[in-house]
Formats: C-alpha cells, sequence, structure tokens
C-alpha cells in the first residue's frame, strides 16, 4: 500500500476509495505477510481478523470517497532527510510549489517507512509563517543587523576578501564547509577554495569522526563502515560501545532489534545508561575516557582463552603478536584500575562477541571525540581483527556517522588535507584533478603563496580560534588568520567557546551563510560592532544532490520546493562568488551552467556529479551516475531489506535493468557506470566475486615491513579472483607484467600508459582487473594491527588532559607537546601536569552527548516548533548521591562551572543514568552564555525558540595527536545551586 500516489486523481464517488484501514485489513486477512508488508500496514499484525476484532466498533465505518482535492497541480518529491545519517526517505506533497504534507517511505529499505521526531517535523523547514530562517542578507552595523541587498553583500564580502588576499594572503582565510552540503556542494566548495588559492578549509567531520577515517583507514584501507544498518541483521551479538543509537541514529534501532528478534545479543558498555541501554540484553558502565584499557581488557581475555581467529588472523593481519604483548599487561585488576569494570564485566562481554559469531561494534563519538580518539578506535578495528569478524556480513565496524551528508562531504568535500576521494595533496593529486577540472595546473599553483603552501595542509576547524589568537612566529603561515566563513556549521558544536568567542572579537571580517543565522550570528554581535555579513543560503530542501548515508550508499535527492525568501543554493553562491573572485571560468570549466533561482545561473547537479564520476577513482565514486542513483530513487520496492541488493526489476523511466545492484550503489562502486559494478555493501568480503560487491583489504602501505611480507597469504582473496595471492595495488607496470595489457582498447592503453588506477581517467585498467579477473584494484593485502606512522605503533591507555584521576595520569601520561601539528602547536603534558590536581576543585567527570529531539548545533531543530515543545530546556544529568551532597533537586537551576571558569546556568535532572561522580549535558543548546539569554544579539525574528547554555561554552582543551579531534567527552567540572 503507497500512501501517497505520484497522481492527481480524486476518488469518484461512483468508485469510491475503501478506507486505509480496510483496505489494509483486507490485504492480509488469512495471508502471510513478510515485515516489510507488517510496516506498510501500520501496526496491524497477521491474523488481522483477531486484531480488528478489538478495535472500537465506531473505528468501523462504511468506506466513503475522499473529499475532493482542491485544485492545482499536485507533486511527490522525493527526498532524504537532512538531520542524522541513517538516510531516511521522505515523500513530500506539493501542490502550486506549496509543500503540503509528508510522507515516510515505506519502500525504503533504509527506514522502511519509519521516521523519528526530527524527520517527522521537516516539513516545517519549508513554512514561511513560522519561520525562524535568515529572510535576506544582513550585516552588523554599529552592533546591530541591518538588511542589505545580495548585489551588496556578494559585492562587499568579495572585495573585504580580495584585499585580505592580496595583503596577507590566501591562508590569512579560512572556510568551514559543512556536512550538510550535499556531495557536489561539498566537491565544489573544495574546489572554490583551492581556486581562492588555500588549503585552510574543514567541515564537521574533524569534530565528528577524523579519528575514525584516520584509525579505521590506517587499519585496513578505508575509513568508513565497513557493513550498514541492515546488515545487523545478520548479527548473532552486537556491542555498543561509544553509540546511543536510539537517540542520535533513531531509525537505524529498527535493524538492530530485528536483530535482536533473530536472537542477536545486544551490549551496551557507555558511562551513561542510555536509551540504548535500555533496549540492550546487557549494560555495563565504564569510566568515561577509559576505552583503550577496555578494549585491551577484551582482547586480554580473548587471547587467554583462545577467542581469536587464527586461521584469519594468519591469513588477513599483519603485526597482531605486539598486539597480543600488550594486551597482556591488561590483567583484570589493571583493567578495574583505570575502568572501574569488573572482571566479569570485560570477560563477559569478550565471551558473548567471541561465541555469538558474527558479532559487530558499534560507535560514534563516544569514541571519536578524545585526545585519544585514535587509539580508541584502532583498538576497537583490532578487536574485530582478533575476531575474525571483518569482511563478515553481520560482522564488521558500524561506525554511526552524525549529519545526513557528513559520510560524503568527508569523501569528496573541504577537507584540508585531501582532495576529493582522499587523493593527497601532493603534486601528481592536483595534476590529476586540474585534468579532471580542465583547468591548467600551472594557473591552479600560482593561486597558492607558494608551492609548499599548495602542498602543506590546511588548519582544522577545530583549532581555527588558535590561529587568530596565538603569537605569530609560532604559526606555520605567514599571517594568522584574519578573515573566517562559517559555511553551513554550528560553533557551538565546537569546544573552548570562551575562546572562540576572543577569537571572533579580533577577526577582520567574519561571513556567514546558512539557512538560519547560527549561534555565530549571536556570538559576533556580543563582542563586535561590524564587518559581519549573513548570506541566506537554501537548504537541502530547496535543491536536488545527491547525499551519502552511513553505510555508504547514495541517495538522490529531488528538489522539493523552490528556494524560500531571498534564499541562494550554496552552489549558486559559489559560484557568484566565484564570479567576484575572477575564476568562475575555472569553476566551471567542465560543468554546465543551469538556470536557478529568478533565472540566475548556478552549476548543475547531475553535471557535477558527473564530474565527480570522472574524477573520484580511489573510492569507487565513479560508478554512481545521476542516471544509476535515480532509477534506484524510483524503485526501492524491489531493494532486500537484509541484503540491500536489488531482486529484480526495470526501471520503467529508462528501461534500466537493477537486477543485482545494492541499494544505493554504497562506494566503493567501481569503474564506469558502464561497466555496472553494484556497489559493496559490506567492505573486505572474500566471499564474493569483485563484481559481486566483494573484496579484500587495501594495499596502500607498500608490500613489506622490516623484511615482512604485507601482502595477503596464499589461498586468501576474493572468490573468483584469478589472483590467489596477495599481490599490490594496479598499475601500468603490473597490469603488463600480467600479460593483461593488450585487453585494454586503444584508446584505454593511451589514458592508462605511466598511470595507475587512481590516475587512469579512461578506467580501462580497473575495469580488465576487475571485471575480466576478478581483481582488486587497490591490491589484495593484510589488514595492520601494528602501524608505524601513528605515534602509538600498538594503541595506549593514555589519560585524559582533564583526568579525575590524578593517581593515574603518572602511569599513563598523555603525549609530549608538539611544536607543530596542522599548522599550529598543540600542548598536551603542560596541560595535563597544570591540572594534575584539577579534580580537588573539580570533581564531577563532565561528558556530552545527544538528544533525540535536536540535531548538531541545534539551530534548525531549536526552532521548529514541534521539536522545540518537547524539549525546552537545557539540562544536566546529575546522580542522585551528587545532587544530594550539593543541596540541590530535581528541575532546580544550578551553575556547572569548568576549569576554564565558563559557568553554565541549567536545570538539573537528577536521574541514575549517570553514575556518582559524573554529570551529562546535551551539545545541540545555544542562546545563552554564562546565565545571560543572547537573544538580543540575533536578527529580529531568526532566534531560536528554544535557548540554552552551550555545554561548548565550557569544555576545556584537548585535541587528538593525529586529527586535531577535540576532546569532548571527559572533562572536569563542578556543579553548585544556582
Amino acid at each position: 500500500m503507497i500512501l501517497t500516489r505520484k497522481s492527481t486523481q480524486a476518488a469518484s464517488s461512483q468508485n469510491p476509495s475503501p478506507s486505509r484501514l480496510t483496505r489494509g485489513a483486507s490485504a492480509f486477512v488469512g495471508n502471510t505477510i513478510d515485515r516489510r508488508t507488517f510496516l506498510r500496514r501500520s501496526g496491524l499484525a497477521a491474523g488481522g481478523a483477531a486484531a480488528l476484532s478489538q478495535l472500537p466498533f465506531s473505528m468501523m465505518r462504511k468506506a466513503e470517497a475522499a473529499d475532493k482535492a482542491p485544485a492545482g497541480n499536485i507533486e511527490v518529491k522525493r527526498t532524504i532527510c537532512t538531520h542524522c545519517s541513517v538516510g531516511c526517505a521522505i515523500d513530500a506533497v506539493v501542490q502550486n510549489g506549496v509543500w503540503i504534507r509528508q510522507e515516510p517511505v515505506f519502500d525504503s529499505p533504509i527506514n522502511l517507512g519509519a521516521h523519528c521526531a526530527k524527520g517527522a517535523s521537516i516539513r516545517e523547514h519549508g513554512m514561511h509563517e513560522i519561520s525562524h530562517r535568515l529572510r535576506t542578507p544582513m550585516k552588523l552595523v554599529g552592533g546591530k543587523w541591518e538588511k542589505i541587498s545580495w548585489d551588496v553583500a556578494l559585492a562587499e564580502v568579495s572585495d573585504k576578501m580580495l584585499k585580505i588576499k592580496k595583503e596577507s594572503g590566501a591562508d590569512a582565510t579560512f572556510w568551514i564547509g559543512s556536512s550538510k552540503h550535499n556531495n557536489e556542494q561539498a566537491y565544489l566548495l573544495r574546489k572554490f577554495v583551492s581556486f581562492f588559492g588555500t588549503n585552510n578549509m574543514d567541515h564537521q567531520a574533524r569534530i565528528c569522526h577524523s579519528t575514525t577515517v584516520a584509525g579505521v583507514a590506517n587499519t585496513w584501507g578505508y575509513g568508513a563502515m565497513t557493513n550498514s544498518y541492515n546488515d545487523e541483521q545478520n548479527s548473532k551479538c552486537i556491542l555498543f560501545f561509544g553509540s546511543n543509537a536510539a537517540e542520535a541514529h533513531p531509525v537505524s534501532m529498527l535493524h538492530t532489534l530485528h536483530a535482536k528478534e533473530n536472537g542477536a545479543k545486544v551490549i551496551v558498555v557507555d558511562p551513561r545508561f542510555t536509551r540504548t541501554a535500555a533496549k540492550a540484553d546487557t549494560y555495563y558502565r565504564i569510566r568515561s575516557g577509559a576505552d583503550v584499557a577496555f578494549l585491551m581488557g577484551m582482547l586480554h581475555h580473548i587471547f587467554k582463552n583462545g577467542w581469536e581467529d587464527k586461521d584469519y588472523i594468519k591469513a588477513r593481519v599483519y603485526g597482531m603478536d605486539k598486539v597480543r604483548e600488550e594486551a597482556a599487561k591488561w590483567t583484570p585488576d589493571k583493567v578495574e584500575e583505570v575502568t572501574g569494570m569488573k572482571e566479569a564485566e570485560v570477560r563477559d562481554v569478550a565471551e558473548q562477541m567471541s561465541k555469538n559469531k558474527p558479532s559487530t561494534i558499534v560507535w560514534a563519538m563516544g569514541q571519536t571525540q578524545h585526545t585519544n580518539g585514535n587509539a580508541i578506535v584502532r583498538a576497537s578495528c583490532i578487536l574485530q581483527l582478533a575476531l575474525g569478524n571483518v569482511g563478515v556480513s553481520g560482522g564488521g565496524c558500524n561506525i554511526y556517522r552524525g549529519h545526513d551528508n557528513v559520510q560524503g562531504a568527508t569523501d569528496v568535500g573541504p577537507n584540508p588535507d585531501s582532495l576529493p576521494g582522499y587523493y593527497g595533496i601532493a603534486e601528481g593529486s592536483w595534476k590529476h584533478f586540474a585534468n579532471v577540472w580542465g583547468v591548467d595546473f600551472e594557473w591552479i599553483k600560482k593561486q597558492f603563496a607558494n608551492p609548499g603552501m599548495m602542498t602543506k595542509p590546511g588548519l582544522t576547524v577545530s583549532r581555527w580560534a588558535d590561529a587568530v589568537l596565538e603569537k605569530n612566529e609560532l604559526i606555520d603561515q605567514d599571517s594568522n588568520l584574519k578573515a573566517v566563513v562559517f559555511w553551513g556549521h554550528a560553533p557551538n558544536s565546537q569546544t573552548r567557546g570562551k575562546e572562540m568567542v576572543d577569537a571572533m572579537k579580533k577577526l577582520e571580517l567574519m561571513v556567514v551563510i546558512d539557512p538560519y543565522p547560527s549561534a555565530t550570528a549571536a556570538m559576533a554581535a556580543m563582542v563586535r560592532k561590524d564587518n559581519v555579513y549573513l548570506l541566506p543560503a537554501a537548504t537541502q530542501l530547496e535543491c536536488a544532490g545527491s547525499a551519502t548515508a552511513s553505510n555508504r550508499s547514495l541517495q538522490w535527492r529531488e528538489k522539493v520546493i523552490e528556494p524560500m525568501f531571498e534564499s541562494r543554493t550554496d552552489h549558486m553562491i559559489m559560484y557568484q562568488l566565484a564570479q567576484k573572485f575572477g575564476f568562475a571560468k575555472e569553476f566551471t570549466a567542465k560543468i554546465k551552467l543551469s538556470k536557478g533561482k529568478a533565472g540566475m545561473d548556478e552549476p548543475d547537479m547531475e553535471d557535477t556529479l558527473r564530474e565527480i564520476n570522472r574524477g573520484v577513482w580511489t573510492i569507487g565514486y565513479t560508478g554512481q551516475s545521476p542516471e544509476r542513483l535515480q532509477a534506484h530513487m524510483r524503485n526501492m520496492h524491489v531493494f532486500d531489506i537484509k541484503t540491500l541488493r536489488a531482486k529484480g526489476g526495470k526501471d520503467a523511466k529508462t528501461g534500466y535493468v537493477l537486477d543485482g545492484d545494492y541499494f544505493g550503489l554504497p562506494w566503493p562502486c567501481f569503474g564506469t557506470a558502464a561497466i555496472k559494478h553494484p556497489g559493496s555493501p559490506n567492505l573486505y568480503d572474500t566471499s564474493k566475486h569483485m563484481m559481486d560487491g566483494g573484496g579484500n583489504f587495501r594495499a596502500n602501505f607498500g608490500v613489506e615491513r622490516d623484511g615482512v611480507s604485507l601482502l595477503a597469504e596464499d589461498g586468501s582473496h576474493s572468490k573468483g579472483a584469478d589472483l590467489t595471492t596477495g599481490y599490490p595495488e594496479l598499475d601500468h607496470v603490473l597490469l603488463k607484467k600480467l600479460g593483461w595489457w593488450d585487453e585494454l582498447t586503444e584508446d584505454e592503453k593511451k589514458a592508462a600508459e605511466g598511470k595507475n588506477w587512481k590516475t587512469d581517467s579512461s578506467g580501462g585498467m580497473i575495469r580488465v582487473f576487475m571485471k575480466e579477473h576478478g581483481c582488486h584494484p587497490f591490491g589484495n593485502a593484510k589488514a595492520r594491527a601494528v602501524v608505524w606512522n601513528f605515534p602509538d605503533s600498538v594503541p595506549l591507555h593514555r589519560e585524559p588532559l582533564y583526568s579525575p584521576r590524578a593517581d593515574l595520569v603518572d602511569k599513563y601520561p598523555t603525549h609530549d607537546d608538539q611544536k607543530n601539528r596542522w599548522r599550529v602547536p598543540v600542548l598536551f603534558k603542560t596541560v595535563q601536569q597544570a591540572n594534575k590536581d584539577a579534580g580537588k576543585m573539580y570533581p564531577l567527570t563532565m561528558t556530552s552527548g545527544r538528544l533525540v529531539e535536536y540535531e548538531g548545533g541545534g539551530d534548525e531543530t531549536r526552532s521548529n516548533p514541534w521539536l522545540a515543545e518537547l524539549q525546552q530546556e537545557m539540562f544536566v544529568e546529575i546522580n542522585p548521591k551528587d545532587a544530594n551532597d550539593r543541596g540541590v533537586r530535581n528541575n532546580e537551576y544550578v551553575w556547572v562551572e569548568s576549569p576554564t571558569k565558563a559557568r553554565l546556568k541549567v536545570k538539573t535532572l537528577v536521574t541514575e543514568r549517570v553514575g556518582p561522580g559524573t554529570v551529562f549535558l546535551p551539545f545541540h543548546f545555544a542562546g545563552w552564555w554564562m546565565g545571560e539569554d543572547m537573544k538580543k544579539y540575533y536578527p529580529e525574528g531568526a532566534a531560536p525558540i528554544v535557548r540554552g547554555e552551550a555545554v561548548n561554552t565550557a569544555t576545556t582543551y584537548g585535541y587528538d595527536i593525529v586529527t586535531m579531534m577535540q576532546e569532548s567527552k571527559t572533562t572536569l567540572c563542578q556543579v553548585s545551586k544556582a
């Protein structure tokens, strides 16, 4: 039953349409139904007659014709929710350009017709009368917001930017992109900032999953979720460690609960008894910041009891012996000392994961947002390697991303250390993309201050404030930052809010490009009088484009409505700024322009995806053509909800045969669209042929180390591969040595000569290697349990910089200070030693996390009246013992003070969700500043309905040594009655 039909015909009175209840009942009375049908029938169960007999008589009535639909053209636009990364599909019903209602897509194999509260109320972002959106361009004049025209805004912003570039260099600017941008916009922003002449750009992934990307990619090849939400239904045991999916990714819990119904054990290990823990079979409490110790404790029991997969390790893993040595040190008494967990608890988790395989581990920012984040992530990966759970259906590492397109924006967007597709910023990569973009390499090089800056990673979003405030001689670029552009990013999601406001005050120019003014506008107006500009961007509901869900599936959004008020699409704004900067021709050299709002030119989104397809070979963003993705969106019903594979069917519009495709063509989808690679549902799976989505571990770190081979052992290979042993990544030399070169066409030979699989623009090498011989273009190697490009080759426990346990700081110290990381100094031991005894004054461990009602920095969702009603105040969860000791009761105002001396005025939620000594605050709030409501600093009518203190006003200094991930999960505070 499809609730929303793509039809404008109303039911006639002569042939009345049966009621929804009657249709649902008649469809299954006396019949067997599958789960999807069950969900479609809105909860009515098999044996429907019995269920119907329990309904009140008043609900059973004669079917009547529906009221005649109002006059006007009705269209149904299929889009994707713009909140978290699950990828829930929405059918938006539009009449005469007005979005009149929405339906969840019951045929979606991802959300199965479900929505969380945020998704169910997303239509409010398209409503005029109650909108808190930024309606016109504005600038700060004398401390007050004034409306200006787009022409004035673009002229003034571009003039000021060019002046800063001329006087201080392009590196004096910093561009904060967005995980809300679709893939095409994120890709264009990377190109746009490159053409401006700097690598100083970043986005939310830095403070979300940068430690995941680094840790996972450096273990087995790709820095992404290995399996999928759906594949959890094949798991026998699921460990949530660093994820509260029930609130952060609510609809994903459908698949977890289906797995539980099938007999899977669900375990939660967390400092807090979360809503996910409430659905688990087992919950154990752990001290915040003790993650590596727990994982090593699990490995201790696994190795001690012989539960590891010895054959798997021998064939597919390098360096596990070194991990075994480290795990041997983590005896149960040491694990308990650090984690607070009893031996029986740690052993129980290890045993359940070992004896109920395939087992999977799920994490999100509970693992990543630590000064030791890279080590935690790698330890989780190593656990799964030890158990032989990687490259297995029902196993793997299910890493839940945050925003709707944080995966895609990471893959192809504005990263300071890579070009789209994780190509490095070495000269060869720039030349590859110069060819893709149709621009002369020498022209691009001239945009940068010098060739050295072109190949130097830029600043990170987590440290931009330090690049403003730090002494110039300590920064690894000519100038301090003078201008910052917030392009779809909320500053209250970043730590050290006090220092950020100091940096905002010192800047010469701030620009905010966003559908909502965000906390940026209020924070800036609180300390500045001028040189701040607000430009209204359209939402993703007002443009077309693709988004990549956490499981790596791409989905195409149709534009639902035209950009509201005076907003313009992000890609239109990029193009118009490119015109002002003088590189509009180069910006769209190989991308056609289409007519956008008011007939103005903007880069065409379908054509932009085609450019991505032509260049991003590394991670397989080459096979997902607009046509293939759109066919998937029209035919969701043919995809299996466990495997994601199309069970058969032809797209009526194009004739495209969907058979064999995996939904959304999850990357890597190798080769050109013409060879029809189906996508890769589960990475590194050797049980499948390469052309069925199979794979093996990536040969990305050489072929040997200290005389030991890094390649897979003989017999370890993808099903049907002609090479049955390990081999290096594909290049022209290897193809010739194997005697397969002549299988290329003559044109392909010309394009492939002197190239490797990542730079062969024809895709010919991939076609021959993969389709004809079943081999993986990135080689066949072992995963690395030991690395040599991180400070710790084997994951080590290191105490947080602000630890409540002074006794453990000396035993497990942090890193030495670093003179330069990502262009700025970073402190470790200096901060840790200076605050070694901070626990005496600030005895409570402060951690933060998500709520189901709000998303990210919260500006959009706290401006939604339906969501605002659900959660009206910022709060702190505090254990009854700690509350009683401080003389506070439930729902009273308290001050939460951190070692920075920042003070947050919030309400108490006295609860045993948190243990004694720990408090929890959500991170979605802003609009108060240390007790003061900031409403007066927002543009009129644009302040969110719900405002409150931002936890990150009070969070402390601390960064991961590899990625500059911020520490937001473990710091210290004190709570007192307000």
